[in-house]
């Protein structure tokens, strides 16, 4: 593993259909993807200037959930998406919530074993959450 130091920012309209390409490459990507990017609270990860993957957040009562956690194939070992969740991990504790959660299908099983090497317990039928520290700020 090469480890690439990415730049994260907030979405902006003109990624939408760059991710969208990114996300046809992995799983396929359809109207859900674009609500998605249109709704929820987007993050990208940059390297050298182009989008290198994205996370998807939703904000509930105590919680925040990632929707969509997608690193471009060509950027699979590089941190990406390690980088990706710890951003998510800090925005959840300053947005107060108390899990930050994960819906991960049973036949994912590379899914599974990052998130359950970055400290996220069962708390459900494929829901995964990791238990965060209160905000001080």
């Amino acid at each position: 593993m090469t480890y690439r130091k990415a730049e994260i920012r907030p979405f902006r309209n003109e990624d939408e259909a760059v991710l969208f390409g990114l996300a046809s490459l992995d799983r396929g990507a359809d109207s859900r993807t674009i609500a998605v990017l249109e709704r929820e609270t987007v993050f990208v990860a940059e390297l050298e200037g182009s989008p290198a993957g994205y996370v998807a957040l939703t904000r509930s009562e105590e919680s925040v959930r990632i929707d969509q956690l997608f690193v471009s194939p060509e950027h699979e070992a590089e941190g990406i998406g390690r980088q990706l969740l710890e951003w998510s991990e800090g925005y959840a504790i300053s947005e107060r919530a108390a899990k930050l959660q994960v819906v991960v299908e049973p036949e994912n099983r590379r899914a599974f074993d990052f998130y359950r090497g970055r400290g996220f317990t069962e708390a459900g039928e494929d829901l995964l959450e990791l238990r965060l520290p209160e905000s001080t700020s």
